[in-house]
This record gives structure tokens, sequence and C-alpha cells, in this order.
């Protein structure tokens, strides 16, 4: 119970990496509000964290600022402030450079960048009464340059500066704030590996440890410790959580 009592919002956590934080937040007695566009599965995710602590689902597009303002609000009027804040919700488009326009930048950015600035900016005054904790969230894409992800690469290294610039700003309010950088098996990777098992498997024995992450044991047991007082002397850092395939040097 290293998060009892304390209050996280989480975005995009109606399934896949947000999901697994979710639930790895909630069974460590933390009170989370799910923030996403897809009511069904939110629902489903609220259930299962009301097994082990008091949620919220939130069913708000995020791309609006005046949207993540009432977001803000309505955990504050509920649980009385907020400790953790989770921008994990991003959508993208992928192709080649030569091939991407400026409405995949817009998506991209509009669903990932600018809703991570905006609930950093809002949740401000809440984290520094708590002395909370942020969590951002980069990709290999940015970090090493995959191909056909120019939008999303861009906006996920814009997250990475942001980070650090806050890291630096907000370290004198004790607001730590840190970036995971995961693989993981979400939903949309396993429809993946049945559609086209032999790329697959090609992409999991690059990976060193040889398997792709669990959004709940692996990504969710990073982020609760990246919540929890046991990273209090850790900002501005990017976590790599994929199995080694990452090497910052």
């Amino acid at each position: 119970m290293r998060l009892k009592g304390k209050v996280g919002i989480i975005t995009g956590s109606a399934s896949g990496i947000g999901r697994g934080i979710a639930l790895a937040m909630a069974k460590e007695g933390a009170h989370i509000t799910i923030v996403d566009i897809n009511e069904e599965k939110g629902q489903q995710t609220l259930e299962e964290i009301n097994q082990y602590t008091e949620g919220m689902l939130i069913i708000k597009d995020i791309s609006k600022e005046e949207n993540v303002k009432s977001v803000v609000d309505s955990v504050v009027d509920k649980f009385g402030g907020i400790d953790i804040l989770v921008n994990n919700a991003h959508a993208s488009k992928q192709a080649m450079l030569m091939d991407t326009t400026l409405d995949m930048f817009d998506l991209s950015f509009n669903t990932g960048f600018y809703p991570t600035f905006h609930f950093m900016k809002a949740c401000h005054p809440h984290l520094k009464k708590s002395e909370g904790k942020v969590i951002n969230f980069a990709s290999g894409a940015g970090i090493n340059g995959q191909p056909t992800q120019t939008a999303y690469a861009a906006a996920k290294e814009a997250i990475r500066g942001m980070t650090r610039v806050a890291a630096n700003e907000w370290g004198p309010d004790n607001i730590n704030i840190n970036i995971i950088s995961p693989i993981a098996k979400t939903e949309g990777v396993e429809a993946w590996s049945k559609s086209d098992p032999e790329q697959y498997e090609e992409m999991v024995n690059a990976i060193p440890l040889r398997r792709l992450g669990d959004p709940q044991n692996d990504i969710g047991k990073t982020a609760v410790f990246l919540a929890s007082e046991d990273s209090d002397y850790i900002t501005g850092q990017t976590i790599m959580v994929d199995g080694g395939s990452t090497k910052l040097y």
C-alpha cells in the first residue's frame, strides 16, 4: 500500500499501458481517475479499480484545454487534491517523413504534447501543495529515430524537453517529474502479433530480455515506484522500461 490515500489522474487509462498503470496504482491504495474517450472500456477498468480502492471515470476529449481544467476541478472536488499526474494519452499516424502531413503533426501534438502541457499547468497548484509526482511518456520512436514515426517522435521528444525544463523549474516546489519510455504488449500489439507473426517475432528477438513488457506488472510497477516516496530524489529522468532495447549514451 505504498500509495494509500494518494489521488491520481491517468490519461488514456481505459486500456493498454494506461490501464496497467491504473490497476497497479489502485492495488497500492491510490484513488485513480481514469480519463479517456472510450466509455465502455473505461467503465470496465473502473470496475476493476473499485475492487481495490475508490476510483472515478471521466469521459473527455482532452485535446481541448477547457476540458483539461474541468477534469482537474472534478478530481479536486471529489478527492480533495491531486498527488499523482500520469500523462499517458497519445494518438498518431505512421508515415515516412516525405509522406508526413501537417494533419499528422496536429493529431500527435493535440492528443499527446498539448494535453500533457495543459494538465501539468492545471495540476501544478495542487501538486505543489501535495509535493506530488508527474509521470510523462516518451518513446523509443523518438529516442532512436524509428522510421515512419516522424510526427509521433517529434511530439514525444517535445514532451521529454518540456519535462526536463519543468523538473528544473518545479524542483524547489518538491514536485518530481520523470519520464517512462516503454515497450509493452498492449491490445494493439497483441493484434499485430497475430496478423504479422514473423515481424512480431523479429521485434521480440531484438529485445535483450526477449519479451515485451506487461502493462501492469512491468510498466505499472515502474510508475508506482516513480509515484511513491521511494523516488523522492529522482527527477527529470527518462526511465527506459523496454527490456534493454535502448542505450542512452
